[in-house]
């Protein structure tokens, strides 16, 4: 079983999670851009992460045979200090990266001016560089978010074919399914979606336009998760076409549109590993 998780945060976790994807079959991952945890102070520092995302994180994940894309955007929590605001002014140069496939994380934390600012701003980038939108539901008040977020993303002029809205659930669901928008679920322990449920959306709404990913990232979260709903899928009578439409094909054509979506690799150690290069280590060190 191939399994494509798009959208978590590889960033937040450790070589043995990549190891354990690559054996469960998660063998293409995108990763947003989104907050660490601790505010950032100054543009500099998302340069740097940004950096990382297209570099150092592809890089690693090659290592287990795992393929890694990414989303590059301001946050939406991080949108209202007017410390990183300048961030925005950056994001143009890392738009025309080949490994970037979508702008996101966008969209709502706290529904503030300065977040419509922000999601306004970087719709309109997604439409200039020709990128599909990953949008950020806000986990509180999060149907009066969503309808929020759907007015927004109407207003932009995206197709919105070209937009997931992530972080659904039972209650919003049937909204963005209304909107021809593409509906994006999280497989998170305790805060989000577990397999079940999961499982129950998809026997009312059906396998299109779904994106399910497990959002894995500094939480309590689990980088299986998909897995483990595909697991769910198939005991509760799922075909393994079903399966694959879901956790395959579904983020093949969501990210293809980027036009930037490599596969070739996925599933396969490039060499970037094989021997030590370093004092036993397989991390290449400054000119290696």
């Amino acid at each position: 079983m191939r399994i494509f998780d798009p959208h978590i945060h590889m960033t937040s976790r450790t070589t043995d999670d990549y190891a354990r994807m690559a054996a469960a079959g998660i063998v293409a991952v995108v990763e947003p851009a989104f907050w660490l945890g601790q505010p950032r102070t100054h543009p500099g520092s998302f340069t740097d992460y940004f950096d990382s995302l297209i570099g150092w994180e592809p890089y690693r994940a090659a290592q287990f045979g795992v393929v890694h894309h990414a989303t590059i955007a301001l946050n939406p929590k991080e949108a209202n200090d007017p410390r990183c605001l300048p961030v925005l002014d950056l994001l143009p140069r890392y738009l025309d990266k080949d490994r970037v496939v979508a702008v996101g994380e966008i969209g709502y934390d706290s529904m503030t001016p300065e977040e419509d600012t922000a999601f306004e701003r970087q719709l309109a980038l997604a439409i200039e560089h020709d990128l599909p939108a990953l949008v950020h539901t806000p986990h509180r008040d999060k149907a009066r978010g969503t309808r929020r977020t759907l007015d927004v993303v109407a207003a932009s002029g995206i197709a919105p074919g070209r937009v997931a809205v992530d972080h659904l659930n039972e209650v919003t669901v049937g909204l963005v399914k209304d909107s021809g928008c593409w509906m994006g679920f999280s497989i998170y322990p305790e805060t989000k979606m577990s397999p079940p449920r999961m499982v129950e959306i998809l026997r009312e709404h059906g396998t299109g336009r779904v994106l399910i990913n497990s959002a894995a990232d500094w939480g309590v979260s689990d980088p299986l998760l998909t897995l483990a709903t595909a697991e769910a899928m198939l005991a509760s009578g799922f075909k393994e076409d079903d399966v694959e439409q879901v956790l395959w094909h579904n983020p093949v054509e969501f990210y293809g549109q980027s036009g930037r979506l490599d596969l070739s690799a996925a599933g396969l150690i490039t060499g970037l590993a094989t021997g030590p290069t370093f004092a036993g280590s397989s991390i290449k060190r400054g000119g290696e």
